[in-house]
Protein backbone atom coordinates (compact mmCIF):
# COMPACT_ATOMS: atom_id res chain seq x y z
CA UNK A 1 0.00 0.00 0.00
CA UNK A 2 1.49 3.31 -1.09
CA UNK A 3 1.33 5.69 1.81
CA UNK A 4 2.99 8.71 0.14
CA UNK A 5 0.67 11.45 -1.05
CA UNK A 6 0.99 14.97 -2.32
CA UNK A 7 0.07 17.61 0.21
CA UNK A 8 -3.00 19.59 -0.89
CA UNK A 9 -2.24 22.96 -2.42
CA UNK A 10 -4.14 24.78 0.29
CA UNK A 11 -1.72 23.37 2.88
CA UNK A 12 1.02 25.41 1.26
CA UNK A 13 -0.87 28.69 1.68
CA UNK A 14 -1.40 28.71 5.41
CA UNK A 15 -2.13 32.40 5.76
CA UNK A 16 -0.38 35.15 7.67
CA UNK A 17 1.22 32.83 10.16
CA UNK A 18 4.68 31.37 9.92
CA UNK A 19 4.38 31.14 6.14
CA UNK A 20 4.97 27.43 5.74
CA UNK A 21 5.09 27.45 1.97
CA UNK A 22 6.93 30.71 1.43
CA UNK A 23 10.19 30.11 -0.37
CA UNK A 24 10.60 26.68 1.18
CA UNK A 25 11.01 23.18 -0.22
CA UNK A 26 7.80 21.34 -1.03
CA UNK A 27 5.94 20.23 2.04
CA UNK A 28 6.57 16.68 3.08
CA UNK A 29 4.21 13.88 4.02
CA UNK A 30 4.61 11.62 6.99
CA UNK A 31 2.96 8.42 8.20
CA UNK A 32 1.23 8.55 11.54
CA UNK A 33 -0.87 6.18 13.61
CA UNK A 34 -4.51 6.87 14.39
CA UNK A 35 -6.39 5.22 17.22
CA UNK A 36 -8.92 2.65 16.11
CA UNK A 37 -9.95 -0.98 16.15
CA UNK A 38 -10.27 -3.81 13.65
CA UNK A 39 -12.31 -6.98 13.45
CA UNK A 40 -9.32 -9.01 12.30
CA UNK A 41 -6.81 -10.84 14.42
CA UNK A 42 -6.81 -13.83 16.73
CA UNK A 43 -9.48 -14.15 19.37
CA UNK A 44 -11.45 -11.28 17.90
CA UNK A 45 -8.95 -8.78 19.34
CA UNK A 46 -7.52 -6.17 16.99
CA UNK A 47 -3.91 -6.69 15.92
CA UNK A 48 -1.60 -4.28 17.67
CA UNK A 49 1.70 -2.60 16.90
CA UNK A 50 4.95 -3.15 18.74
CA UNK A 51 3.66 -1.08 21.66
CA UNK A 52 0.55 -3.27 21.87
CA UNK A 53 -2.09 -0.56 21.64
CA UNK A 54 -2.66 0.46 17.99
CA UNK A 55 -3.94 -1.27 14.85
CA UNK A 56 -1.28 -1.26 12.13
CA UNK A 57 -4.03 -1.06 9.48
CA UNK A 58 -5.07 2.35 10.79
CA UNK A 59 -1.87 3.94 9.55
CA UNK A 60 -2.83 6.93 7.46
CA UNK A 61 -1.24 9.94 5.79
CA UNK A 62 -1.03 13.18 7.79
CA UNK A 63 0.34 16.18 5.91
CA UNK A 64 3.03 18.14 7.64
CA UNK A 65 5.73 20.55 6.70
CA UNK A 66 9.47 20.66 7.16
CA UNK A 67 10.91 22.50 10.15
CA UNK A 68 10.31 26.25 10.11
CA UNK A 69 14.06 26.74 10.45
CA UNK A 70 16.71 24.21 9.49
CA UNK A 71 19.37 26.09 11.46
CA UNK A 72 20.54 24.61 14.75
CA UNK A 73 19.80 26.43 17.98
CA UNK A 74 23.41 27.57 18.33
CA UNK A 75 23.44 28.86 14.74
CA UNK A 76 20.19 30.77 15.32
CA UNK A 77 21.67 32.37 18.42
CA UNK A 78 24.78 33.37 16.47
CA UNK A 79 22.65 34.88 13.69
CA UNK A 80 20.47 36.80 16.18
CA UNK A 81 23.54 38.02 18.09
CA UNK A 82 25.03 39.43 14.89
CA UNK A 83 21.69 41.06 14.04
CA UNK A 84 21.58 42.65 17.50
CA UNK A 85 25.09 44.07 17.01
CA UNK A 86 24.04 45.42 13.61
CA UNK A 87 20.90 47.01 15.06
CA UNK A 88 23.12 49.10 17.35
CA UNK A 89 24.66 50.98 14.40
CA UNK A 90 21.80 53.20 13.22
CA UNK A 91 20.72 54.66 16.59
CA UNK A 92 24.35 54.94 17.66
CA UNK A 93 25.24 56.91 14.53
CA UNK A 94 22.31 59.29 15.00
CA UNK A 95 23.16 60.10 18.63
CA UNK A 96 26.95 59.85 18.89
CA UNK A 97 27.16 62.91 16.65
CA UNK A 98 25.44 65.32 19.09
CA UNK A 99 28.49 66.20 21.27
CA UNK A 100 30.47 67.11 18.13
CA UNK A 101 28.10 69.83 16.88
CA UNK A 102 29.87 72.81 18.45
CA UNK A 103 33.44 71.63 17.71
CA UNK A 104 32.44 70.90 14.10
CA UNK A 105 30.94 74.37 13.66
CA UNK A 106 34.10 75.96 15.03
CA UNK A 107 36.53 73.88 12.94
CA UNK A 108 34.59 74.23 9.68
CA UNK A 109 33.85 77.93 10.19
CA UNK A 110 30.05 77.68 9.93
CA UNK A 111 27.14 78.43 12.22
CA UNK A 112 25.53 75.87 14.51
CA UNK A 113 22.32 76.28 12.50
CA UNK A 114 24.08 74.98 9.39
CA UNK A 115 25.48 72.06 11.39
CA UNK A 116 21.93 71.34 12.61
CA UNK A 117 20.90 71.05 8.95
CA UNK A 118 23.02 67.90 8.80
CA UNK A 119 20.71 66.46 11.48
CA UNK A 120 17.65 67.20 9.38
CA UNK A 121 19.06 65.65 6.20
CA UNK A 122 20.21 62.65 8.23
CA UNK A 123 16.65 62.06 9.48
CA UNK A 124 15.23 62.40 5.97
CA UNK A 125 17.51 59.64 4.69
CA UNK A 126 16.83 57.67 7.87
CA UNK A 127 13.18 57.60 6.82
CA UNK A 128 13.71 56.89 3.11
CA UNK A 129 16.64 54.47 3.06
CA UNK A 130 14.85 51.48 4.69
CA UNK A 131 12.10 51.59 2.04
CA UNK A 132 14.72 50.70 -0.60
CA UNK A 133 16.89 48.44 1.55
CA UNK A 134 13.90 46.57 3.00
CA UNK A 135 12.49 45.70 -0.43
CA UNK A 136 15.95 44.74 -1.68
CA UNK A 137 16.55 42.53 1.36
CA UNK A 138 13.21 40.74 0.92
CA UNK A 139 13.99 40.17 -2.76
CA UNK A 140 17.73 39.45 -3.00
CA UNK A 141 18.48 38.27 0.54
CA UNK A 142 19.74 39.66 3.82
CA UNK A 143 23.44 39.09 3.17
CA UNK A 144 23.84 41.26 0.04
CA UNK A 145 21.69 43.97 1.63
CA UNK A 146 23.73 43.98 4.85
CA UNK A 147 27.05 43.92 3.00
CA UNK A 148 26.11 46.79 0.67
CA UNK A 149 24.76 48.92 3.55
CA UNK A 150 27.80 48.43 5.76
CA UNK A 151 30.21 49.02 2.88
CA UNK A 152 28.51 52.35 2.13
CA UNK A 153 28.58 53.18 5.83
CA UNK A 154 32.30 52.42 6.19
CA UNK A 155 33.31 54.60 3.24
CA UNK A 156 31.02 57.41 4.44
CA UNK A 157 32.70 57.39 7.86
CA UNK A 158 36.12 57.36 6.23
CA UNK A 159 35.19 60.47 4.25
CA UNK A 160 33.69 62.16 7.33
CA UNK A 161 36.84 61.55 9.35
CA UNK A 162 39.01 63.10 6.61
CA UNK A 163 36.79 65.94 5.29
CA UNK A 164 37.49 69.61 5.97
CA UNK A 165 34.53 71.51 4.50
CA UNK A 166 30.83 71.84 5.17
CA UNK A 167 29.59 70.62 1.78
CA UNK A 168 31.45 67.32 2.22
CA UNK A 169 30.05 66.99 5.74
CA UNK A 170 26.48 67.50 4.52
CA UNK A 171 26.72 65.00 1.64
CA UNK A 172 28.62 62.37 3.60
CA UNK A 173 26.15 62.53 6.51
CA UNK A 174 23.39 61.71 4.01
CA UNK A 175 25.48 58.78 2.75
CA UNK A 176 26.19 57.68 6.31
CA UNK A 177 22.47 57.68 7.08
CA UNK A 178 21.65 55.77 3.89
CA UNK A 179 24.13 53.06 4.86
CA UNK A 180 23.21 52.69 8.51
CA UNK A 181 19.45 53.28 8.61
CA UNK A 182 18.48 50.49 6.23
CA UNK A 183 19.94 47.85 8.51
CA UNK A 184 17.15 48.19 11.09
CA UNK A 185 14.53 46.63 8.82
CA UNK A 186 16.94 43.82 7.95
CA UNK A 187 17.59 43.00 11.62
CA UNK A 188 13.90 42.51 12.39
CA UNK A 189 13.49 40.52 9.17
CA UNK A 190 16.26 38.12 10.23
CA UNK A 191 14.27 37.32 13.38
CA UNK A 192 11.19 36.55 11.29
CA UNK A 193 13.33 34.31 9.07
CA UNK A 194 14.55 31.98 11.80
CA UNK A 195 12.07 32.19 14.72
CA UNK A 196 8.51 30.87 14.88
CA UNK A 197 5.81 33.10 16.38
CA UNK A 198 5.87 31.27 19.72
CA UNK A 199 9.50 32.23 20.37
CA UNK A 200 9.75 35.37 18.25
CA UNK A 201 9.19 37.75 21.16
CA UNK A 202 12.38 36.63 22.88
CA UNK A 203 14.54 37.11 19.80
CA UNK A 204 12.87 40.40 18.89
CA UNK A 205 13.73 41.55 22.40
CA UNK A 206 17.40 40.74 21.90
CA UNK A 207 17.53 42.73 18.67
CA UNK A 208 15.52 45.51 20.31
CA UNK A 209 18.10 45.68 23.11
CA UNK A 210 20.75 46.52 20.53
CA UNK A 211 18.53 49.26 19.10
CA UNK A 212 17.85 50.78 22.52
CA UNK A 213 21.45 50.73 23.72
CA UNK A 214 22.39 53.15 20.93
CA UNK A 215 20.51 56.25 22.13
CA UNK A 216 21.63 55.63 25.72
CA UNK A 217 25.34 54.98 25.35
CA UNK A 218 26.27 56.84 22.18
CA UNK A 219 25.92 60.41 23.58
CA UNK A 220 28.23 59.46 26.45
CA UNK A 221 30.65 57.76 24.09
CA UNK A 222 30.53 60.67 21.65
CA UNK A 223 31.20 63.16 24.45
CA UNK A 224 34.24 61.24 25.66
CA UNK A 225 35.66 60.83 22.15
CA UNK A 226 35.06 64.48 21.20
CA UNK A 227 36.50 65.83 24.44
CA UNK A 228 39.66 63.73 24.60
CA UNK A 229 40.40 62.72 20.98
CA UNK A 230 38.57 65.30 18.87
CA UNK A 231 35.40 65.05 16.75
CA UNK A 232 37.11 63.02 14.01
CA UNK A 233 37.54 60.16 16.49
CA UNK A 234 33.74 59.73 16.46
CA UNK A 235 33.75 58.78 12.79
CA UNK A 236 36.84 56.60 13.14
CA UNK A 237 35.07 54.71 15.93
CA UNK A 238 31.99 54.16 13.74
CA UNK A 239 34.20 52.91 10.90
CA UNK A 240 36.08 50.46 13.14
CA UNK A 241 32.88 49.12 14.69
CA UNK A 242 31.29 48.52 11.29
CA UNK A 243 34.41 46.85 9.90
CA UNK A 244 34.70 44.62 12.98
CA UNK A 245 31.11 43.48 12.38
CA UNK A 246 31.29 43.14 8.60
CA UNK A 247 34.35 40.84 8.50
CA UNK A 248 32.88 37.91 10.51
CA UNK A 249 29.47 38.46 8.92
CA UNK A 250 30.89 38.18 5.40
CA UNK A 251 32.91 35.12 6.33
CA UNK A 252 30.53 32.89 8.25
CA UNK A 253 26.99 34.22 8.88
CA UNK A 254 24.56 32.31 6.60
CA UNK A 255 21.76 33.70 4.46
CA UNK A 256 18.35 33.53 6.14
CA UNK A 257 15.91 35.11 3.66
CA UNK A 258 13.15 32.56 3.12
CA UNK A 259 12.67 33.55 -0.52
CA UNK A 260 16.31 32.65 -1.18
CA UNK A 261 17.16 29.69 1.09
CA UNK A 262 13.73 28.60 2.31
CA UNK A 263 14.02 27.39 5.89
CA UNK A 264 17.81 27.23 5.54
CA UNK A 265 17.91 23.85 3.83
CA UNK A 266 18.14 25.29 0.29
CA UNK A 267 21.79 25.94 -0.65
CA UNK A 268 22.63 29.60 -1.16
CA UNK A 269 24.12 30.81 -4.43
CA UNK A 270 26.53 33.53 -5.45
CA UNK A 271 26.58 36.55 -3.18
CA UNK A 272 24.14 34.90 -0.76
CA UNK A 273 26.87 32.42 0.17
CA UNK A 274 29.29 33.05 3.00
CA UNK A 275 32.89 33.67 1.96
CA UNK A 276 33.91 30.36 3.56
CA UNK A 277 31.22 28.42 1.66
CA UNK A 278 32.10 30.18 -1.58
CA UNK A 279 35.77 29.25 -1.16
CA UNK A 280 34.88 25.63 -0.38
CA UNK A 281 32.62 25.35 -3.44
CA UNK A 282 35.22 26.89 -5.75
CA UNK A 283 37.90 24.59 -4.33
CA UNK A 284 35.66 21.54 -4.72
CA UNK A 285 34.75 22.59 -8.26
CA UNK A 286 38.40 22.81 -9.27
CA UNK A 287 39.16 19.40 -7.76
CA UNK A 288 36.15 17.50 -9.11
CA UNK A 289 35.31 19.51 -12.20
CA UNK A 290 31.68 19.90 -11.05
CA UNK A 291 30.00 23.21 -11.67
CA UNK A 292 27.64 25.07 -9.40
CA UNK A 293 24.60 23.15 -8.25
CA UNK A 294 22.09 23.51 -11.05
CA UNK A 295 19.21 22.31 -8.89
CA UNK A 296 19.19 25.41 -6.72
CA UNK A 297 16.98 28.02 -8.38
CA UNK A 298 18.27 31.51 -8.93
CA UNK A 299 16.40 34.31 -7.23
CA UNK A 300 14.75 36.78 -9.57
CA UNK A 301 16.25 40.24 -9.15
CA UNK A 302 14.62 43.54 -9.97
CA UNK A 303 15.19 47.16 -9.06
CA UNK A 304 14.04 47.74 -5.44
CA UNK A 305 10.67 49.45 -5.26
CA UNK A 306 10.37 51.84 -2.28
CA UNK A 307 6.63 52.10 -2.92
CA UNK A 308 6.19 48.56 -1.59
CA UNK A 309 6.54 50.01 1.89
CA UNK A 310 3.61 52.34 1.20
CA UNK A 311 1.36 49.37 0.44
CA UNK A 312 1.76 48.32 4.06
CA UNK A 313 0.46 51.72 5.18
CA UNK A 314 -2.81 51.20 3.29
CA UNK A 315 -3.71 47.91 4.99
CA UNK A 316 -6.37 48.63 7.62
CA UNK A 317 -4.87 46.75 10.56
CA UNK A 318 -1.29 47.66 9.70
CA UNK A 319 -2.17 51.34 9.23
CA UNK A 320 -3.71 51.53 12.71
CA UNK A 321 -0.78 49.66 14.20
CA UNK A 322 1.74 51.94 12.49
CA UNK A 323 -0.11 55.06 13.62
CA UNK A 324 -0.28 54.12 17.30
CA UNK A 325 3.27 52.80 17.29
CA UNK A 326 4.37 56.15 15.87
CA UNK A 327 2.60 58.01 18.68
CA UNK A 328 4.50 55.92 21.24
CA UNK A 329 7.75 56.57 19.38
CA UNK A 330 7.04 60.32 19.41
CA UNK A 331 6.83 60.33 23.19
CA UNK A 332 10.08 58.35 23.35
CA UNK A 333 12.03 60.55 20.93
CA UNK A 334 10.73 63.88 22.26
CA UNK A 335 11.90 63.05 25.77
CA UNK A 336 15.30 61.97 24.42
CA UNK A 337 15.62 65.07 22.24
CA UNK A 338 14.84 67.53 25.05
CA UNK A 339 16.67 65.79 27.87
CA UNK A 340 20.04 67.48 27.26
CA UNK A 341 18.71 71.04 27.00
CA UNK A 342 16.29 70.71 29.91
CA UNK A 343 18.82 69.12 32.27
CA UNK A 344 21.53 71.62 31.35
CA UNK A 345 19.12 74.52 31.94
CA UNK A 346 17.70 73.24 35.23
CA UNK A 347 20.69 71.55 36.86
CA UNK A 348 23.57 73.38 35.08
CA UNK A 349 25.35 70.18 34.08
CA UNK A 350 28.33 69.84 31.78
CA UNK A 351 28.03 68.07 28.42
CA UNK A 352 29.57 64.89 29.83
CA UNK A 353 27.26 64.96 32.88
CA UNK A 354 24.25 65.41 30.63
CA UNK A 355 25.40 62.43 28.59
CA UNK A 356 25.56 60.33 31.75
CA UNK A 357 21.94 61.26 32.50
CA UNK A 358 20.92 59.23 29.46
CA UNK A 359 22.11 56.04 31.17
CA UNK A 360 18.99 55.39 33.33
CA UNK A 361 16.84 55.96 30.27
CA UNK A 362 18.97 53.55 28.25
CA UNK A 363 19.06 50.96 31.04
CA UNK A 364 15.26 50.99 31.16
CA UNK A 365 15.09 50.62 27.37
CA UNK A 366 17.46 47.65 27.38
CA UNK A 367 15.67 45.85 30.20
CA UNK A 368 12.36 46.48 28.45
CA UNK A 369 13.63 45.01 25.19
CA UNK A 370 14.75 41.78 26.84
CA UNK A 371 11.85 41.45 29.30
CA UNK A 372 9.12 42.15 26.75
CA UNK A 373 10.33 39.24 24.65
CA UNK A 374 9.87 36.74 27.46
CA UNK A 375 6.53 38.33 28.43
CA UNK A 376 5.26 38.00 24.86
CA UNK A 377 6.31 34.37 24.55
CA UNK A 378 4.74 33.54 27.91
CA UNK A 379 1.46 35.22 26.97
CA UNK A 380 1.49 33.42 23.61
CA UNK A 381 1.67 30.08 25.42
CA UNK A 382 -1.05 31.16 27.87
CA UNK A 383 -3.47 32.14 25.09
CA UNK A 384 -2.70 28.90 23.26
CA UNK A 385 -3.53 26.82 26.34
CA UNK A 386 -6.71 28.80 26.91
CA UNK A 387 -8.12 28.16 23.42
CA UNK A 388 -6.73 24.63 23.08
CA UNK A 389 -4.23 25.61 20.38
CA UNK A 390 -1.24 23.31 19.91
CA UNK A 391 2.03 25.20 19.45
CA UNK A 392 4.37 23.77 16.84
CA UNK A 393 7.86 24.95 17.73
CA UNK A 394 9.37 22.94 14.91
CA UNK A 395 7.28 23.91 11.90
CA UNK A 396 5.64 27.10 13.13
CA UNK A 397 1.99 27.82 13.76
CA UNK A 398 -0.85 28.51 11.35
CA UNK A 399 -2.02 31.84 12.73
CA UNK A 400 -5.30 31.80 10.81
CA UNK A 401 -6.86 30.08 13.81
CA UNK A 402 -4.84 31.93 16.47
CA UNK A 403 -5.61 35.43 17.85
CA UNK A 404 -2.08 36.77 17.46
CA UNK A 405 -3.31 40.36 17.91
CA UNK A 406 -4.74 39.54 21.35
CA UNK A 407 -1.67 37.52 22.34
CA UNK A 408 0.64 40.43 21.54
CA UNK A 409 -1.49 43.35 22.74
CA UNK A 410 -2.69 42.12 26.15
CA UNK A 411 0.68 42.83 27.87
CA UNK A 412 0.73 46.35 26.39
CA UNK A 413 -2.14 47.70 28.52
CA UNK A 414 -0.51 47.58 31.99
CA UNK A 415 2.98 48.38 30.69
CA UNK A 416 1.87 51.38 28.66
CA UNK A 417 -0.36 52.65 31.48
CA UNK A 418 2.64 52.76 33.81
CA UNK A 419 4.67 54.49 31.10
CA UNK A 420 2.00 57.16 30.55
CA UNK A 421 1.86 57.88 34.30
CA UNK A 422 5.67 58.16 34.39
CA UNK A 423 5.71 60.62 31.45
CA UNK A 424 3.20 62.89 33.22
CA UNK A 425 5.16 62.74 36.48
CA UNK A 426 8.41 63.41 34.60
CA UNK A 427 7.01 66.62 33.13
CA UNK A 428 5.80 67.99 36.46
CA UNK A 429 8.97 66.96 38.31
CA UNK A 430 11.00 68.92 35.77
CA UNK A 431 8.59 71.81 36.07
CA UNK A 432 9.07 71.84 39.85
CA UNK A 433 12.89 71.55 39.37
CA UNK A 434 13.21 68.95 42.11
CA UNK A 435 16.32 66.99 43.01
CA UNK A 436 18.05 65.37 40.03
CA UNK A 437 17.30 61.88 41.37
CA UNK A 438 13.57 62.34 40.70
CA UNK A 439 13.67 62.77 36.91
CA UNK A 440 16.41 60.14 36.60
CA UNK A 441 14.22 57.50 38.28
CA UNK A 442 11.27 58.50 36.10
CA UNK A 443 13.46 58.33 33.00
CA UNK A 444 14.21 54.71 33.86
CA UNK A 445 10.48 53.94 34.17
CA UNK A 446 9.71 55.74 30.89
CA UNK A 447 12.43 53.80 29.10
CA UNK A 448 11.20 50.54 30.61
CA UNK A 449 7.48 50.99 29.89
CA UNK A 450 7.16 53.28 26.87
CA UNK A 451 9.95 51.62 24.92
CA UNK A 452 8.72 48.20 26.01
CA UNK A 453 5.32 48.96 24.50
CA UNK A 454 6.97 50.17 21.31
CA UNK A 455 8.93 46.92 21.02
CA UNK A 456 5.82 44.78 21.55
CA UNK A 457 4.02 46.51 18.68
CA UNK A 458 7.08 46.00 16.46
CA UNK A 459 6.83 42.27 17.11
CA UNK A 460 3.15 42.26 16.15
CA UNK A 461 3.99 44.13 12.95
CA UNK A 462 6.36 41.35 11.88
CA UNK A 463 3.75 38.72 12.82
CA UNK A 464 1.12 40.39 10.63
CA UNK A 465 3.33 40.71 7.54
CA UNK A 466 5.60 37.62 7.50
CA UNK A 467 5.90 37.44 3.70
CA UNK A 468 7.99 40.65 3.61
CA UNK A 469 9.01 41.59 7.17
CA UNK A 470 11.81 43.93 6.11
CA UNK A 471 9.36 45.92 3.99
CA UNK A 472 6.88 46.13 6.89
CA UNK A 473 9.55 47.40 9.29
CA UNK A 474 10.69 49.86 6.61
CA UNK A 475 7.15 51.24 6.44
CA UNK A 476 7.15 51.59 10.22
CA UNK A 477 10.49 53.36 10.10
CA UNK A 478 9.30 55.71 7.33
CA UNK A 479 6.22 56.83 9.26
CA UNK A 480 7.87 57.20 12.66
CA UNK A 481 10.91 59.08 11.34
CA UNK A 482 8.79 61.56 9.40
CA UNK A 483 6.60 62.18 12.45
CA UNK A 484 9.70 62.29 14.64
CA UNK A 485 11.33 64.92 12.45
CA UNK A 486 8.16 67.04 12.60
CA UNK A 487 7.81 66.59 16.36
CA UNK A 488 11.38 67.55 17.19
CA UNK A 489 10.98 70.67 15.03
CA UNK A 490 8.38 72.25 17.32
CA UNK A 491 8.89 70.58 20.71
CA UNK A 492 11.04 73.48 21.96
CA UNK A 493 8.25 75.92 21.01
CA UNK A 494 5.76 73.77 22.92
CA UNK A 495 7.96 73.78 26.00
CA UNK A 496 8.25 77.55 25.82
CA UNK A 497 4.52 78.11 25.32
CA UNK A 498 3.00 75.42 27.56
CA UNK A 499 5.73 74.73 30.10
CA UNK A 500 7.35 71.42 30.91
CA UNK A 501 4.50 69.90 32.90
CA UNK A 502 1.70 70.51 30.41
CA UNK A 503 3.87 69.66 27.36
CA UNK A 504 4.67 66.15 28.55
CA UNK A 505 1.15 65.73 29.93
CA UNK A 506 -0.22 66.60 26.49
CA UNK A 507 1.81 63.87 24.76
CA UNK A 508 0.90 61.33 27.42
CA UNK A 509 -2.78 62.11 26.94
CA UNK A 510 -2.39 61.67 23.18
CA UNK A 511 -1.55 58.02 23.90
CA UNK A 512 -4.61 57.75 26.13
CA UNK A 513 -6.96 59.30 23.55
CA UNK A 514 -5.85 56.96 20.77
CA UNK A 515 -5.55 53.83 22.95
CA UNK A 516 -8.90 52.39 21.68
CA UNK A 517 -6.92 51.54 18.54
CA UNK A 518 -5.39 48.65 20.46
CA UNK A 519 -8.82 47.30 21.39
CA UNK A 520 -9.99 47.68 17.77
CA UNK A 521 -6.96 45.72 16.54
CA UNK A 522 -7.70 42.90 18.98
CA UNK A 523 -11.34 42.66 17.90
CA UNK A 524 -11.23 43.40 14.16
CA UNK A 525 -7.63 42.46 13.42
CA UNK A 526 -8.12 38.70 12.79
CA UNK A 527 -10.85 39.38 10.23
CA UNK A 528 -8.80 42.03 8.43
CA UNK A 529 -5.80 39.70 8.43
CA UNK A 530 -7.83 36.90 6.86
CA UNK A 531 -9.25 39.26 4.24
CA UNK A 532 -5.70 40.26 3.28
CA UNK A 533 -4.63 36.62 3.06
CA UNK A 534 -7.56 35.71 0.80
CA UNK A 535 -7.01 38.77 -1.38
CA UNK A 536 -3.34 37.95 -1.87
CA UNK A 537 -4.13 34.30 -2.57
CA UNK A 538 -6.67 35.27 -5.23
CA UNK A 539 -4.19 37.67 -6.80
CA UNK A 540 -1.57 34.92 -6.84
CA UNK A 541 -3.97 32.46 -8.48
CA UNK A 542 -5.04 35.06 -11.05
CA UNK A 543 -1.41 35.78 -11.91
CA UNK A 544 -0.72 32.06 -12.29
CA UNK A 545 -3.77 31.66 -14.52
CA UNK A 546 -2.68 34.56 -16.73
CA UNK A 547 0.80 33.09 -17.00
CA UNK A 548 -0.58 29.66 -17.92
CA UNK A 549 -2.86 31.22 -20.54
CA UNK A 550 0.08 33.09 -22.03
CA UNK A 551 2.17 29.94 -22.27
CA UNK A 552 -0.64 27.95 -23.88
CA UNK A 553 -1.32 30.77 -26.34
Amino acid sequence: MDRREHVPDEEQDRGSGDARGMGRPDLLSQVSVEDGTSNTGSGGNPPVDSKGDRDIETLRQVPSGPPYSDFSKSTKRWIIAMAACASFVSPMTANIYFPALNPLAADLGVTVNLINLTLTTYMVFQALSPTVVGDFGDMAGRRPAFIICFTIYIFANLGLALQNNYAALLVLRMLQSAGSSGTLSLCYAVVADVAVSAERGKYMGIVGAGINIGPALSPVLGGILAEYLGWRAIFWFCLIYAAAWLIPYTLVVPETCRRVVGNGSVPARGWNMTAVDLFRRRYKSRRTGDGEDSVTPKSELRFPNPLNALRVVFEKDLALLLFYNTMIYLVFILIAATLSTEFADIYHLTDLQVGLCYLPYGLGCCLAAVAQGYILDSNYRRIARKIGFTIDYKRGDDLRSFPIEKARLLPVYPILSAGIAAVICYGWVLDAETNLAGPLVLLFVVGLCVTGSFGILNTLLVDLYPEAPATAVAANNLVRCLFGAAGTAFIESMLGAMGRGWTYTFWALVLVVFSPILWLLSVKGPRWREERRVRKLEAKEKKAAVGAAGESG
